[in-house]
């Protein structure tokens, strides 16, 4: 009914898809009719994953997604179902604890992100109701809900600006937490409300908004107001981002405004950001699914072996059905091959342990608990912003020590994005340093040699276009409504280089003293002011590369002043005026510097009616207004003519680089958007070929999604290369999100590079401890960690499975059903959780310094088929050890004085015993980095070994005595046998270990130290160190 109504007041427009009506105010349009309330969702944000309902069957279903959980599910399943040799608690607590704690950990992620979520939606904000304030919580905002917003507070939804306390209806709002640009921004409201600055007036304003419906795009915005009175038509004003309060930022310099919300809570802009990103995965997950795999194909091989020999062993009549062991009638009816896939089902459960259903949770740990020392890092701590190092993702932490190509970012990132204007070229000539009156420093570039200077108009022309071609404001230190040339000027603006460029015209005695009533003032160098009518601004953006701005000058004259790249700006002017000057930005930019074209050209009246009445029109549309603007933009940017250029400076460049190979976005456009024919294809080849043969290659002038391009294009080389991209703007998020490792500054051109990062830090630096110590030490525990999970479990099944060939292939556990649940979870858990967080086999000041040994772990060298291979044939001598060695022990008549036989569950007991103590102290003769963390949970998992198995066998606990397990431990030990045998075999099984540690100390000690020149940090690829 409400869309009937307006297009009642609306007559001629049609009905458009993908927008919505505002009522300002809730207020109908019309005296006649009725208002309809709309249905837009509430103001609530929800950024949990989970609700009290939902969070267990969720939380499940997440969780057995995930390989090892669902085959420990079905595991457990079949000890439930089918008569296996082992209890269904041996495989169903193991599971439980591992669902449990990453529930847990889950769970109080998202109760925090509830906590927060409350705090937002339970905050005051006041709704102008009725012509009077009312006290609400935020979450009770409603779309056309007339909003008050007071100094320093947030915007609690997004607002169309309606009025302020300024006479002028602007305010100054800073967006830090949404983009983190932490200067203020001006906005504006249409001019029609800016009167209405009290609740009583404010509350008699009738109006619609119409615009598009939410969409992510920070920066974007279309929309148009038709305001309403008793007397006159409608009146319709276009509103774009300048109009926009966005939900997050805060008000700043300004007493009060009055906005009505559009979008509310999560279909704000803020909201609508908070996409999750694509999942990476590192190296190290597909290392950890391979391994899975052999080991679940061992495990199968070893069910089919033993299955296939049991029936060997019973094809024998004595040792199918022996005296003492009767079938009964329903075994000898039970159909063979049913039969013989159930003790295949068996012996799956018997040697399932060989899969560490545990290491998930423990590698999962420690990457949570380990990216804490990222952020704890003081070196990474900035004091100009007061921040330190962010972790966003503690998923690649591995990552950091594997990376091959670093791309990275240039302006912001290799340097401050602190701008600084060098020089400029008027006409071909060139002015640099502080002149007076424009004079002294000149001379011309090209053929001539001789010293000259510009024609004192086109100077005085030029200057003029870097006052006026921009969109800085001015704040004053006294609150003064606009600025006068005897006020302390600070100049605030979204872009650096538009700062420095109106700096750079005040050091030639040009001073821009702001906008007043829609005019611009400037004084020039004779001390007078200028003021032009700001008439038309023609923004920037990055498929333009240039912006222009349409003012009008005291004598009536109309100009067009544009500004912008050099490959934007010179198709557009006269072709005879462009050589000087292209001499004169190709050096600049060879030099490094930032480089712009100036250009202008004067409207004729006629002309501007056209041009006039066309921009409105386009500003007006809802329905690709960008693109109608942008035609046109691309009109009336046309024959132009070419004053000069100007050089502005990125300072504070880390270190000069010395590259290899330059190249602009045009080039590479061609290279990389070539058609599918073998010539063209064969470009790229060449190119990439060229690319690999130098230290560094430097592109320039690229497009965000060239960027993007480049960094797939290496990542598809052959072997996968893991790449990193490190930039601080907005532009630099595609090629972010692209490579494996993303990293983000938090330098001055924004938050976005690292919102979307996998880590941020303050400054470009940072990325040398980063990469060769945070990233050296994360691959090399995490990489232990699963080699040592893998080969602990594969000691812990190989006894089990020689055992079978002992026992007749019946099945018969070796180890006590509370050894085989406790040995992940409890006896071996806590000392490799702990190595992975603490090792330090080399010092940080030395893997800092010497990226040889950053080069030395790279392609993931510690999980390939070698190291694999050597973990698994040591698991393998040591599980014999530990089967063979106790075996040979209980081939004594009796270990005990008194004549009395142990039995088997003695038998498996020394052999875990040994197991528990050998795998231990492996993990401590691998230590290189001590501490009273790693003394605490070695020899306590030991300790709580021996004092669980006295308290398992009724000695500490007497009720438990009925169980099968009753005094085997305390027995076992009585006897010296046994102590000297527990000791000899943890000592063979240890001795190869010892040895191939002497060896290498003895060869440390020998060998000498070479002292070999560094690599470059930005090349890690190939190289060929001659470490060892």
């Amino acid at each position: 009914m409400f869309r009937r109504s307006l297009n009642r007041f609306c007559a001629g427009e049609e009905k458009r898809v993908g927008t919505r009506t505002v009522f300002v105010g809730n207020h109908s349009v019309s005296g006649t009719e009725a208002y309809v309330a709309q249905r837009f969702c509430d103001n609530r944000i929800v950024s949990s994953k989970y609700t009290l309902w939902n969070f267990l069957p969720k939380n499940l279903f997440e969780q057995f997604r995930r390989i090892a959980n669902f085959y420990f599910l079905i595991i457990f399943l079949v000890q439930v179902t089918v008569d296996t040799p082992t209890s269904p608690v041996t495989s169903g607590l193991p599971l439980f604890f591992v669902i449990t704690v990453t529930a847990i950990k889950q769970g109080y992620e998202d109760w925090l992100r509830h906590r927060a979520d409350n705090e937002v939606n339970k905050s005051t904000v006041y709704i102008i109701e009725n012509a009077k304030r009312v006290r609400k919580e935020s979450e009770k905002i409603k779309v056309g809900d007339v909003v008050e917003v007071q100094a320093d507070e947030t915007f609690p939804c997004d607002l169309i600006l309606l009025s302020s306390c300024t006479t002028d209806g602007t305010c100054y709002v800073t967006t830090a937490s949404l983009d983190g640009e932490s200067n203020c921004k001006i906005h504006y409201a249409v001019r029609d409300t800016i009167a209405l600055c009290t609740a009583e007036s404010i509350d008699t304003l009738r109006a619609a908004i119409e615009c598009e419906q939410p969409q992510p795009d920070l920066y974007k915005f279309v929309g148009r107001i038709n305001i309403y009175s008793n007397s006159l038509e409608a009146v319709a004003r276009s509103l774009g981002p300048e109009n926009l309060l966005l939900k997050g930022a805060t008000l700043k310099n300004t007493e009060k405004i009055y906005g009505v919300a559009v979008y509310t809570g999560m279909e704000t802009k803020m909201a609508l950001n908070y996409q999750g990103k694509s999942q990476k995965r590192s190296a190290v997950e597909k290392s950890i699914n391979a391994f899975l795999i052999v080991y679940l194909f061992i495990l199968l091989t070893k069910a089919a072996v033993c299955t296939t020999l049991k029936y060997v062993w019973q094809s024998t009549p004595y040792n199918d059905e022996p005296w003492y062991n009767q079938k009964t009638q329903k075994e000898r009816e039970t159909l063979k091959v049913l039969k013989m896939f159930t003790d295949f089902l068996s012996f799956m459960v018997l040697f399932n342990f060989i899969i560490p259903v545990s290491m998930y949770v423990t590698v999962e740990m420690q990457k949570f608990l380990g990216s804490f020392f990222i952020s704890w890092d003081k070196d990474f701590y900035d004091e100009e912003i007061n921040e330190g190092a962010l972790v966003n993702t503690s998923d690649l932490n591995e990552e950091l020590g594997q990376v091959d190509y670093v791309f990275t970012d240039k302006t912001g990132t290799l340097t401050e994005n602190s701008m600084e204007f060098i020089e400029c070229c008027i006409d071909g000539h060139k002015y640099k340093g502080v002149t007076q009156e424009v004079d002294g420093l000149s001379q011309t570039d090209g053929p001539l040699t001789y010293f000259d200077k510009a024609d004192k108009n086109r100077e005085e022309l030029f200057l003029r276009a870097l006052c006026l071609c921009h969109t800085v404001e001015i704040k004053t230190n006294d609150a003064v409504d606009g600025a006068t040339e005897s006020a302390e000027l600070t100049y605030i603006s979204s872009s650096p280089d538009e700062i420095a460029l109106v700096k750079g015209a005040k050091k030639y005695g040009f001073t821009f003293l702001g906008n007043r009533n829609g005019h611009m003032r400037v004084e020039n160098q004779r001390k007078e002011i200028e003021e032009y009518e700001l008439l038309h601004t023609l923004n920037f953006d990055a498929v333009r590369r240039r912006m222009s701005v349409i003012v009008k000058t005291q004598e009536g004259d109309i100009l067009l002043f544009c500004k912008g790249a050099d490959s934007a700006v010179f198709p557009r002017v006269q072709n005879h005026e462009i050589e000087l000057t292209k001499v004169h930005v190709e050096r600049n930019a060879m030099d490094g510097y930032r480089t712009l074209c100036v250009a202008f050209k004067e409207i004729a009246p006629d002309d501007y009616e056209r041009i006039n009445r066309q921009l409105i029109e386009a500003k007006m549309a809802l329905q690709d207004r960008e693109e109608k603007m942008e035609k046109v933009f691309d009109d009336i940017e046309t024959n132009m003519n070419l004053i000069g250029a100007t050089a502005v400076e990125d300072k504070a460049w880390t270190e000069h680089q010395e590259y290899g190979l330059i190249i602009d976005g045009s080039t590479l456009s061609l290279i990389l958007n070539s058609s599918q024919d073998s010539s063209s294809n064969n470009y790229k080849s060449i190119f990439l070929q060229i690319c690999m043969k130098c230290t560094a290659v430097l592109c320039c002038r690229m497009a965000p999604l060239q960027k993007a391009q480049i960094v797939r294009m290496v990542k598809n080389l052959k072997g996968s290369p893991i790449t990193l991209s490190i930039g601080d703007g907005a532009n630099d998020v595609s090629m972010i999100l692209e490579s494996h490792v993303g990293i983000g500054i938090k330098g001055k051109e924004g938050r976005q590079a690292a919102r979307n990062s996998d880590y941020s830090v303050p400054k470009f630096k940072h990325l040398k401890k980063l990469l060769l110590a945070h990233g050296h030490l994360y691959y090399v525990r995490i990489a232990h960690l699963v080699q040592y999970f893998f080969y602990k479990n594969l000691c812990f099944i190989l006894p089990q499975f020689l055992y079978q060939f002992f026992c007749g292939f019946s099945q018969q556990p070796l180890y006590d059903a509370a050894y085989l649940t406790m040995y992940n979870i409890c006896f071996t858990s806590l000392p490799i959780l702990a190595y992975s967080l603490l090792e330090q086999h080399i010092n940080i000041d030395t893997l800092t310094s010497d990226p040889r040994l950053y080069m030395k772990i790279s392609g993931n060298a510690m999980l390939q088929l070698g190291p694999f291979l050597y973990w698994t044939f040591l698991a393998a001598f040591e599980g014999t050890v530990f089967f063979f060695g106790t075996y040979f022990l209980f081939q004594t008549a009796s270990l005990e004085e008194n004549g009395k036989v142990y039995g088997n569950w003695t038998f498996g007991t020394i052999v875990f015993t040994v197991l528990v103590f050998t795998v231990t102290l492996k993990l401590a003769l691998d230590t290189r980095f001590w501490t009273w963390i790693n003394h605490f949970v070695i020899w306590g998992s030991l300790a709580f070994y021996v004092f669980f198995s006295f308290f398992w066998g009724g000695i500490i606990w007497p009720f438990l005595k009925q169980q099968r397990m009753y005094f085997v431990f305390a027995q076992m030990l009585s006897s010296v046998s046994t102590w000297l045998a527990i000791i000899l075999l943890i000592f063979i099984s240890l001795f190869p270990e010892i040895l191939l540690i002497v060896l290498k100390n003895v060869r440390r000690r020998s060998a000498r130290n070479p002292n070999l020149e560094l690599p470059m940090l930005l090349s890690y690829k190939h190289t060929d160190s001659g470490y060892s």
